[in-house]
Formats: structure tokens, C-alpha cells, sequence
């Protein structure tokens, strides 16, 4: 990251990277996630409207582990989080036009889930971060565009209503994200958020990753993923990204022996190492 990358990021909770993807690659990952959802669809898996939330998207679909470590990307990952990484979740989003009228539901979180009640500190740690790859023309609001209170993630709390289905404004400052085909949001998962609703004929598509540290146990189902047929054809930093472990790695979730961290390895041979996240036995 530059300079001025983490200045912005530390104080809005958000960057934007335009034209992450090039044309190429957007019509590659938006092809594979049409055929996931239309897979879905065949299993009756799809919500009423059409719309899909699937988990675990990059375990599910080799077209798109190329996101994990994608080179426009990657690199603010470990800049913030430094080199002993693993993707500990990963979901796509498919969201067609919202018809007629809607319920009030209140969609504003942090993520993290249990986090945010059991860490104690204010504000709360970082503790991971998220790429949101955009596959869709959202350049205009209202089109499920990602909602944020920008500078929200040093904020433990967001007034919000009582029950999710009580009406309630929207928080103060929230601003709605525009971005086109192939840019890409990187964000601080205390960042307060919610997906607005898309009142357009243009179908939101959209591929997010999650970073923490391989400490924290991974939420998405990959313990099958070492016996699949692609597997093999991944580099050793993807395999480390999916939750890949080798018997020879011992402790390798703290980081105690570095050179059995792919990462770490990848970024020393480049001379690329952040002082800033040194090994615990140098």
C-alpha cells in the first residue's frame, strides 16, 4: 500500500481500487458466477426473488481462486494483516431488481458476528479484511449498491432500531458505494455496512473474500478441499489462503517457524517483508 492508501484506509474504514479487473477477467469470474447461480437455481437453492447468498463461493468454484491472491488486490491484505493470512470465508452475491414493496429490515452490521459482542476493547481489533470484487454496473445508486458510514469502524455501536422489522432511518452520513465492472472495495470488517436495495433492471453481482489471521478458525467448509482434482494446480500461497497444511508445518496457524509460511516466503524471495510484522523467533 502507499502512503496515501493507508492514510485513507485507516481513517474512512475503506478503499476503492478502480479497474482492479480488466474486461477480460470481469467476464471470467461473472461467467462463473452465472453458473453458480444457475446451478443453485436447479436446486431449488435460490431465494424468491431470484437471489443468492452463497458461502464458501471460492471452495465451491476453481474459477475463482485466482481472486484469493489476485496481484491488483492482494498486496493490501498482507500490508494491513502482514503474512500469516488464510481466507476464512467467501461468498457471492447475485440480487435482481427488488419488486413492489418491501418490509423495513434493518441490514446494518459489523462483520465478525460473535466478535462483536466477546472482544472487549473500544475500539474493537481489526481482526480481519475484505475484498469485494464487482462484477456489475453500480455506478449509479439504487442498484444494491454497498452502503457504509465512512470512519464508522473505530465505532462499537450504531443506534439502530430495536428489532430488525422496526422502522428505522438510515445512520448518519451513510453513503452509498458506486463503483463499475471490475473495480474492487477493500474494507475493514468493523466498517458498519449493509447492502441497500436494488430498485434496477441491472442484476448486482458481486464476489467478496475475507482475510483474518490463521489463528482464527476459518468459517467456510474446506476440509475436502486437499482431495479435490484442482487442488494440486494451486500455488503454495492459494493453498495457504484455502487452509492448506502440510505435516511437516507443525504450529503453522501462530507463525512460529516463518519459512513454512508460503506467504512470508513469497514476500522475503521479493524483498517485499513488512518490518512492521516480524517473525517471533527471528
Amino acid at each position: 500500500m502507499t502512503a496515501a492508501q493507508c492514510e485513507e484506509f485507516e481513517r474512512e474504514g475503506f478503499l476503492i481500487l478502480r479497474g482492479a479487473l480488466d474486461d477480460d477477467e470481469v467476464r471470467h469470474y461473472r461467467a462463473a458466477v452465472d453458473r453458480l447461480h444457475a446451478e443453485q437455481a436447479a436446486r431449488g437453492a435460490l431465494g424468491p426473488d431470484g437471489s443468492l447468498h452463497l458461502l464458501g463461493a471460492v471452495g465451491r468454484c476453481r474459477d475463482l481462486v485466482d481472486l484469493l491472491d489476485h496481484p491488483a488486490t492482494f498486496p493490501l491484505v498482507w500490508s494491513v494483516l502482514g503474512w500469516n493470512v488464510h481466507v476464512h470465508h467467501s461468498h457471492l452475491d447475485v440480487h435482481p431488481e427488488v419488486v413492489g414493496e418491501r418490509g423495513p429490515w434493518w441490514h446494518w452490521h459489523q462483520d465478525g458476528g460473535r466478535q462483536n459482542r466477546e472482544l472487549e476493547t473500544d475500539p474493537r481489533p481489526r481482526m480481519s479484511v475484505k475484498l469485494a470484487y464487482w462484477l456489475s454496473d453500480v455506478r449509479r445508486t439504487g442498484r444494491g449498491n454497498l452502503t457504509v458510514v465512512p470512519g464508522s469502524h473505530r465505532t462499537n455501536w450504531l443506534d439502530g432500531p430495536p428489532r430488525r422489522d422496526v422502522p428505522w432511518s438510515q445512520p448518519a452520513g451513510a453513503v452509498q458505494v458506486t463503483v463499475e465492472p471490475g473495480d474492487v472495495v477493500f474494507f475493514d470488517r468493523r466498517l458498519w455496512h449493509a447492502r441497500s436495495l436494488n430498485r434496477s433492471d441491472v442484476v448486482r453481482k458481486a464476489v467478496f473474500v475475507g482475510y483474518t489471521y490463521r489463528w482464527v478458525r476459518i468459517r467456510d467448509e474446506v476440509a475436502d478441499l486437499p482431495r479435490t482434482s484442482w487442488w494440486s494446480g494451486l500455488n503454495p500461497v492459494q493453498q495457504q489462503l484455502l487452509g492448506g497444511v502440510r505435516p511437516e508445518d507443525g504450529d503453522h496457524q501462530w507463525g512460529h517457524e516463518p519459512r513454512t509460511t508460503p506467504l512470508y516466503v513469497a514476500l522475503a524471495d521479493q524483498g517485499l517483508l513488512d518490518p512492521g510484522h516480524p517473525p517471533l523467533i527471528p
